[in-house]
């Protein structure tokens, strides 16, 4: 029989308030399940993983995650899988998954921004609407997705914008791909993917990748401690299009010399990362080594490296696919089947 399997790892979804006022992750899938606000027309396996708010997850834990959607895909009944995850990091293991994702079903991250017992938890509202887009048809070929409030966006680029409201997800660059409400799946726009990378070879453990902050007044101390404390890479969060200062800028040189990729983001909501500016600008960034990651922000380009640096090792070859990554086959393009129906 042809079903959705919900793989359940914690998060606000599955948390209840505890005597200190503390919610805390405790319900499994099950409880989860037994909430959904409507009867789905399809068929549900579910399976606990963890139970963890998303905050306290590590890379390697997160590769784990990644690991048990390829084991539920592995049957061949299986439509898609949805995966109930804390929203403060959900937006890095829904991209570690899209990196490695080379099967045509999807796989959607849904979760909550209010805990279970609350009386307006918006989570079984999340996971119907995830559960129905994981076994539309329109859904296939899409590859990993985040359905939130209504809302169905590609992982990549999709980062949580709002830390309490229950649209707590955007895409600030691209949108949404598309919408679900009751059940009834719409998609108008198709992601542009890049090649999956072997699952094989995430293993995360032990590749440190630190990022680090510009603002105003900074100096090259934190570069220059998480290099010392073994950083195999770094994510330079920029000001503006990805500025920073000459005395960051040299250390920059320096790290990227000495063979440690620095990919450089920015601070700002949306926009692409460009050279522009020199006197430690962006235009000097890129010529001290440190590679732009177009309209990709800090927690994704974290992700990004982490699994490169696992996939590749060599930091020459990791900054030459970092680039290819980030440079321009970002973004979304209009599904032709809404075209054709306008």
């Amino acid at each position: 029989m042809r079903r959705v399997v919900v793989l359940s790892t914690g998060g606000t979804i599955a948390s209840r308030r505890g005597p200190s006022g503390a919610s805390v992750a405790g319900d499994g899938v099950a409880a989860l399940l037994r909430r959904l606000p409507f009867a789905l027309d399809v068929p549900v396996d579910g399976r606990d993983v963890l139970c963890l708010g998303s905050y306290l997850l590590t890379p390697a834990d997160m590769a784990g995650i990644v690991r048990e959607i390829r084991r539920a895909l592995a049957d061949d009944s299986v439509l898609g899988v949805v995966v109930t995850h804390g929203t403060d990091t959900m937006e890095e293991t829904a991209y570690l998954a899209e990196l490695v994702h080379d099967d045509p079903r999807p796989v959607v991250f849904t979760g909550a921004q209010r805990p279970a017992d609350a009386p307006d938890s918006d989570g079984p509202r999340n996971l119907a609407d995830a559960i129905a887009v994981a076994a539309h048809p329109d859904a296939r070929d899409l590859g990993v997705l985040i359905t939130f409030d209504g809302a169905v966006f590609a992982a990549q680029g999709t980062r949580k914008t709002h830390t309490v409201a229950s649209a707590a997800f955007s895409a600030p660059d691209v949108g949404p791909l598309g919408r679900v409400r009751d059940g009834a799946v719409s998609v108008t726009a198709r992601p542009v993917r890049n090649p999956p990378l072997d699952l094989s070879a995430l293993n995360l453990a032990g590749i440190r990748v630190d990022v680090v902050a510009c603002y105003p007044g900074a100096d090259a101390t934190v570069l220059h401690a998480v290099a010392a404390a073994g950083a195999r890479g770094v994510v330079l969060v920029g000001t503006g299009a990805g500025n920073a200062n000459p005395a960051i800028n040299a250390a920059v040189a320096r790290l990227t010399a000495d063979g440690v990729p620095v990919a450089l983001s920015t601070r700002a909501a949306a926009g692409p990362v460009a050279g522009i500016y020199g006197n430690g600008g962006g235009l000097d960034l890129l010529a001290a080594g440190a590679v732009p990651t177009g309209v990709l922000r800090p927690s994704q380009a974290r992700i990004l490296l982490t699994a490169l640096l696992a996939a590749y090792r060599d930091p020459v070859r990791v900054a030459e696919e970092l680039a290819r990554r980030t440079g321009g086959s970002f973004g979304a393009r209009l599904d032709p089947r809404l075209a054709e129906r306008t």
